[in-house]
């Protein structure tokens, strides 16, 4: 992955929405030799349409943390992941193997 040179730390778990509430740990995903390794817990939400929903949350999330840290705005930000997913949806570049649990 571009840019992830000398980077190998680990993140924070985030904040629960208030405490002792119930929680799951849905993916992990890790850069590691120029692929991404995930492991994903599959049966969280009976319909697929709910993993569409966390991924457009997660884009969110993640075009805040490029304005935050490169000064892209988020919609400039939104724009490029789009971009990227409807490039690689539209042509993929390797079929995943890591586990799915669940």
């Amino acid at each position: 992955m571009a840019g992830m040179a000398g980077k190998t730390h680990g993140m924070p778990i985030p904040p629960r929405p208030s405490p002792g509430s119930p929680s799951v740990d849905i993916a992990r995903v890790w850069a590691a030799d120029g692929e991404l390794h995930v492991s994903l817990t599959a049966d969280v939400w009976e319909d697929p349409a709910a993993g569409g929903i966390m991924l457009v949350d997660l884009a969110r999330q993640v075009a805040q943390a490029y304005e935050r840290s490169r000064g892209i705005t988020q919609p400039q930000a939104l724009a490029r992941l789009r971009e990227g997913f409807d490039d690689e949806w539209g042509n993929l570049t390797k079929e995943p193997h890591d586990p799915v649990e669940g």
